[in-house]
């Protein structure tokens, strides 16, 4: 059988070169042929020490524990003692997985294949623009006239509203009915014919319609000849 060569340094340790030597040779795995593996390991050992390396104690522990796998395979055994051979097995086919989920670890976690997404780089508000000192002015000059918009308004702008005589609709509904007490009925716009104030004619307007929608008056005609008339019948009731 031709001796088997191999890179020495590609062995990390025993179980490395156990396995590499039982691939080569062909070996079953759950059969292995212990003086052939044997042999073989010794000859790696001695070419390592051909090759003045430092052989570790685990490569000459493992050649120690092949030999009395050797020795105990000898000797009759009885029937319920274990094959020697078992757990060298064992740790063979362990070891076999362990490099195999380490070279998909290898694979899938590999410096040239490892991506991630784009991170958002975060916006720089630095202003770099350089402006015209005369631009710098105009600004100043627009802000200046924004500023000035924003400043309260003056008393005057609210004297019309603040000096504004307020009529309640309540003091307008007794004009109405002191008014048609006396009288009986008037024409529509005999009722406005006094009222100036813009706030007092719409409170006018809104007690003749509080008045028609109680049934207190009632509102005949049309146009300019329309009267309105006292309903005195629910008065006196």
């Amino acid at each position: 059988m031709d001796k088997p060569q191999y890179k020495l340094e590609v062995f990390e340790g025993p179980l490395d070169m156990l396995l590499a030597l039982i691939a080569k040779s062909k070996i079953d795995i759950y059969d292995i042929p212990i003086a052939e593996l044997l042999e073989q390991y010794m000859e790696q050992i001695d070419l390592m020490r051909e090759a003045n390396l430092d052989i570790a104690s685990e490569f000459l522990e493992m050649a120690a524990r092949l030999v009395y796998i050797k020795t105990a395979s000898l000797l009759p055994r009885l029937e319920e003692e274990e094959d020697p051979r078992a757990e060298l097995t064992g740790l063979l086919l362990e070891y076999q997985q362990c490099r195999l989920a380490a070279e998909k670890l290898r694979e899938q976690a590999a410096f040239d294949t490892v991506t991630r997404p784009a991170e958002e780089l975060p916006p720089d508000y630095t202003y770099a623009r350089i402006h015209d000192p005369r631009e710098l002015g105009q600004a100043l000059r627009a802000a200046w006239g924004k500023g000035k918009s924003l400043l309260p308004p003056k008393p005057e702008s609210f004297s019309a509203l603040v000096s504004a005589r307020i009529v309640s609709v309540a003091s307008q509904t007794v004009f109405v009915l002191r008014f048609l007490w006396k009288r009986g009925s008037v024409a529509y716009q005999a009722l406005f014919r006094e009222k100036r104030d813009r706030s007092a004619r719409v409170a006018l307007f809104l007690a003749v319609l509080e008045l028609v929608k109680n049934r207190r008056i009632r509102v005949e005609g049309e146009d300019e000849s329309c009267q309105v008339r006292l309903i005195k019948e629910r008065h006196t009731a």
